[in-house]
C-alpha cells in the first residue's frame, strides 16, 4: 500500500474543527496523484499522450472525521486494471502524536477509473506500458456496493441552481471530483428543507457513507440544477438522500448520502 502522512489543517475543517468531506476527498485523490507521480506515471506522463484517468464512481464509508491537529495516514491500493478501467481502494487511519499507528481506520473507500483520451473524450484501452506503473494488491476490507445508483421514479424537490465558477475547476477544465460533492452539501444546506439539516456541509461528522456516480463533465459557466431525493431510513436508522446535479436536464453527477 503506498501512504503518507499528514496532519488535520485548519483550513480542512468545518464549523466542528472536524475535516471536511471535501477535504477528506482531496486527501485521497492525492494519495493516488502522488502514487502515480512516484510510480512515473503521472499527471504530465498522461498529459503528452493525451489521456488522463476521471473517476467515474466513489463509495467512501466514515467511520470518524478527525479533528484540527490530529495526525492522520492516507493510503491507497489500486486493485483492478481491465480494459480502459481502474479500481482503486483509500484509506484514513489515525496516527498517534509520535507518528504511529493506533490502528483506528477513520474511513475506507472504493474508486472506479477510466482512461481517457482527453481530445476525443473517448475511453482509452490500458496498455501494457501504462499498467507496469501499477502494482496491484488485494482490496481492501468494506463493504462493497453497487456503482450504479438509482433514482427513485417520483420527481425529486428541485433546488437553487449552482453555476460553475473557476474555483470549482481542476486541471483538466472541468469541475473536481470533490467540488460535485461540495456543490451538492451547499445546495442542500442552501435549500431550507427541513430533512436537508441533518445532511449539510457544515455537519459533515454525521455522514456514514457517500457515493458518487460521475456520468457528464460540467465546465465554467455551466450551470447546474439540483434535485433532492430521501430515500427514507435503513434498518439501522441510517437516513439516505441523493441530490442528482443536472446539466441541461441530463444527470451530470448523483451524489447519495447516509447520515
Amino acid at each position: 500500500m503506498y501512504t503518507y502522512d499528514s496532519r488535520i489543517r485548519y483550513s480542512e475543517t468545518d464549523t466542528d474543527l472536524q475535516l471536511t468531506i471535501e477535504a477528506l476527498i482531496n486527501y485521497f485523490q492525492d494519495a493516488s496523484t502522488f502514487q502515480t507521480q512516484d510510480a512515473g506515471a503521472g499527471w504530465h506522463y498522461l498529459h503528452e499522450q493525451g489521456l488522463a484517468w476521471v473517476l467515474a464512481y466513489w463509495q467512501i464509508d466514515i467511520r470518524r472525521l478527525p479533528a484540527l491537529y490530529e495526525r492522520v495516514r492516507i493510503g491507497t491500493v489500486p486493485y483492478a486494471l481491465k480494459g480502459f478501467s481502474g479500481l482503486r481502494n483509500y484509506c484514513m487511519d489515525a496516527l498517534d502524536e509520535d507518528g504511529r499507528e493506533t490502528g483506528e481506520r477513520l474511513a475506507v473507500a472504493n474508486s472506479f477509473w477510466a482512461l481517457m483520451d482527453m481530445k476525443d473524450m473517448v475511453p482509452a484501452r490500458i496498455s501494457e506500458e501504462h499498467a507496469s506503473h501499477y502494482a496491484l494488491e488485494e482490496k481492501l476490507e468494506m463493504e462493497y456496493r453497487d456503482r450504479k445508483i438509482r433514482l427513485p421514479k417520483e420527481e425529486g424537490v428541485q433546488g437553487v441552481p449552482v453555476t460553475v465558477h473557476s474555483h470549482h475547476l481542476d486541471s483538466n477544465g472541468h469541475v473536481n471530483n470533490g467540488q460535485y460533492v461540495a456543490i451538492a452539501m451547499e445546495a442542500l444546506a442552501e435549500s431550507g428543507d427541513e430533512i436537508a439539516s441533518h445532511f449539510t456541509r457544515e455537519h459533515g461528522a454525521k455522514v456514514k457513507r457517500l457515493r458518487a456516480e460521475y456520468k457528464k463533465q460540467a465546465h465554467l459557466g455551466d450551470v447546474l440544477l439540483p434535485f433532492f431525493f430521501e430515500q427514507g431510513e435503513e434498518e439501522n436508522g441510517t437516513r439516505v438522500l441523493i441530490v442528482d446535479l443536472r446539466l441541461s436536464g441530463e444527470s451530470c453527477c448523483v451524489v447519495e448520502i447516509s447520515a
